[in-house]
């Protein structure tokens, strides 16, 4: 038994031994001299040099092209240089993530969208992310302007469209189809519509002519089932997509919306399931600076198992 231990401490004497020498041999490879590489090891320039030459002995190859300006690594040695500087980089990556993952995430994370997406979607699933992490001091924002994340007027975007700016991450999530919907108050009072020729004889909600909408075509209930490229009147004309659906679950009329609000409320009533409008996708976004930022991570995940959840 004495004789195993014996085996097992010289094999992890061996192992630490070429752990150092390829420790020094990467500082050296990196400062381009035995000089720079002991400063930064906190090691004499001599004990460097002897940390190499062992290391060569041992490989019995030449690591390093030894002359008056400096070091130049060899065929063998950049072969080297490539292994342990990956290995090295891994590990600098694994240390990291393993002390952040004693950590607890803290700090605060302010989240914006859109009204409607945030007022039917998001703010009733916050509850479940704030339970998770309560030391995530969170705030929400709703506006159907965008806030610019590149000014931190925002950590996290969830948006309707592809963010313009260059320095901004986007990660694509939902593809929300329109349909259209009415109260049941409604529909009891004018009759469900059978085909889009219908529509001619119920109310229509749209959005204003002088609004921007997120995607073109979303007022495509004005013209559905006419080929004669005529549109019907609308009965009411709204700014957001939010007014919309109010004006809808009113039982002021039909209007187009996208399909998380009636999972949502539950409260609608789908019309025409076979028409489809406009595809409108969601992004979550945030600023490039933000990449390794751990409640970035945690919340991105979150948003994206939630969604997946209503799919």
């Amino acid at each position: 038994m004495r004789y195993m231990h014996t085996i097992y401490a010289l094999d992890e004497w061996k192992i630490k031994m070429h752990w150092d020498k390829l420790r020094v041999f990467h500082a050296v490879a990196e400062a381009g001299s035995f000089t720079h590489a002991g400063e930064n090891l906190n090691l004499s320039q001599s004990a460097v040099s002897r940390q190499i030459s062992a290391l060569e002995d041992s490989l019995q190859v030449s690591l390093f092209h030894r002359h008056a300006r400096g070091l130049i690594l060899t065929e063998q040695g950049e072969m080297l240089y490539k292994t342990a500087h990956d290995v090295f980089a891994k590990l600098a990556m694994v240390e990291s993530q393993l002390v952040e993952s004693k950590e607890k995430p803290q700090g605060t994370l302010k989240i914006t969208t859109t009204v409607a997406f945030g007022s039917t979607w998001l703010t009733p699933k916050l509850r479940e992310f704030l339970e998770l992490y309560p030391e995530i001091e969170v705030s929400v924002v709703l506006t159907d302007t965008e806030l610019d994340l590149s000014m931190r007027e925002a950590d996290v975007a969830i948006r309707m469209s592809p963010p313009k700016q260059p320095d901004l991450i986007q990660r694509h999530l939902w593809s929300m189809p329109y349909h259209i919907y009415g109260a049941p108050e409604y529909l009891k009072k004018y009759g469900m519509p059978t085909n889009a020729q219908d529509l001619d004889n119920h109310r229509i909600i749209v959005y204003g002519d002088d609004v921007k909408q997120p995607v073109q075509g979303l007022n495509w209930l004005l013209s559905a089932g006419r080929s004669d490229g005529t549109k019907r009147t609308a009965a009411l004309r709204v700014n957001n997509v939010y007014g919309i659906y109010r004006a809808v679950q009113s039982g002021i009329g039909l209007g187009a919306l996208p399909e998380y609000m009636s999972r949502e409320v539950g409260n609608l009533v789908e019309i025409l399931p076979e028409m489809r409008g406009p595809v409108i996708d969601t992004y979550f976004v945030y600023p490039e600076e933000l990449r390794n930022s751990k409640r970035i991570t945690l919340f991105r995940d979150f948003i994206v198992r939630k969604m997946g959840q209503a799919l």
